[in-house]
């Protein structure tokens, strides 16, 4: 099965503050992303899943990609 590139949409609740956040993944399937996307913010940030509201992935392609770790891995 061939990777794809992801771009997700959404925001995050830290304390009594909502961010915005526009991330660029590679994954295999949608339902791997979110499961990356819960274990990053978890971890960076210290936050549950319930805090953490995706609201839009989308299929992307090699020239879209913005995020340079996500372009020095193609």
């Amino acid at each position: 099965m061939k990777t794809k590139i992801y771009r997700i949409e959404g925001r995050f609740t830290m304390g009594d503050q909502t961010q915005v956040f526009t991330k660029e993944l590679k994954s295999m399937s949608e339902e791997n992303i979110h499961e990356k996307i819960y274990s990053e913010f978890g971890s960076k940030h210290g936050i549950n899943r319930n805090q953490i509201d995706i609201e839009e992935i989308k299929e992307i392609s090699a020239d879209e990609v913005t995020d340079p770790l996500v372009k020095a891995l193609l």
